[in-house]
């Protein structure tokens, strides 16, 4: 099948596997005249070179645009089904319209253009190694504003991944409003929360009080006529 000349944009994602914080899509339209050296998936690269392979894909390419979807979203339609709406949401905000659309894995969202999955394509397509750049920056940044706001939860090292630490913080304090609900880890931590907040609650009501009841028995000992 030949595809019809024109733009191609890569899309890509990040956040799909943490507890916490939005899903994030990038929908990126290289400039084939502008060159990004370094371009990989973004997992292979440290900070400071995502970082820097940010700021140049912002400068050089064509067009980009990022997306999110909610922790509210993702746990009415299923992180699966929030990944495609984040996709889809980052498609649409490019401000040219590509000809066609390579998507990394194995499923597509809805879209009204031609569009491709390539398993492994944040390492394969350059256009998609630059979204899956740009997704990344983003939901990192994301993650130290979480930081500033709930730092009893580590975000900026763990970026609300399931790690050990995590877990520990999430038993301790339970779990704020950017924990994805549907979550186990996180579901088993709101459900240990409310159980000990409903034996709290129990433990505090009042005891009843201990009524005595005494009986008068009332004694005739005058003597016999």
């Amino acid at each position: 099948m030949w595809d019809a000349p024109g733009l191609v944009a890569g899309v890509d994602e990040a956040g799909r596997g943490p507890l916490a914080g939005p899903v994030v899509a990038a929908a990126v339209i290289l400039d084939d005249k502008r060159p990004i050296r370094g371009l990989a998936d973004s997992k292979t690269l440290t900070p400071l070179q995502r970082e820097r392979l940010n700021d140049q894909i912002l400068a050089k390419a064509l067009c980009c645009s990022v997306a999110q979807a909610s922790v509210e979203e993702i746990d009415t339609h299923n992180i699966l089904q929030a990944t495609m709406i984040a996709m889809r949401r980052a498609v649409e905000g490019l401000r040219l319209k590509p000809a066609k659309v390579l998507v990394d894995g194995n499923r597509l969202p809805t879209l009204d253009v031609l569009a491709e999955a390539i398993v492994n394509g944040d390492a394969r397509i350059k256009a998609i190694s630059a979204a899956s750049i740009l997704a990344k920056v983003h939901r990192d940044r994301l993650c130290q504003q979480l930081h500033v706001e709930f730092p009893l939860y580590g975000f900026a090292g763990h970026k609300g991944y399931g790690t050990p630490e995590h877990l520990e913080a999430l038993l301790r304090h339970g779990a704020c409003v950017h924990h994805r609900r549907s979550f186990s880890p996180v579901a088993a931590a709101l459900a240990r929360t409310m159980g000990e907040a409903a034996a709290l609650d129990e433990a505090a009501l009042p005891t009843p009080a201990l009524i005595a009841t005494v009986e008068t028995v009332h004694l005739d000992l005058r003597a016999e006529p």
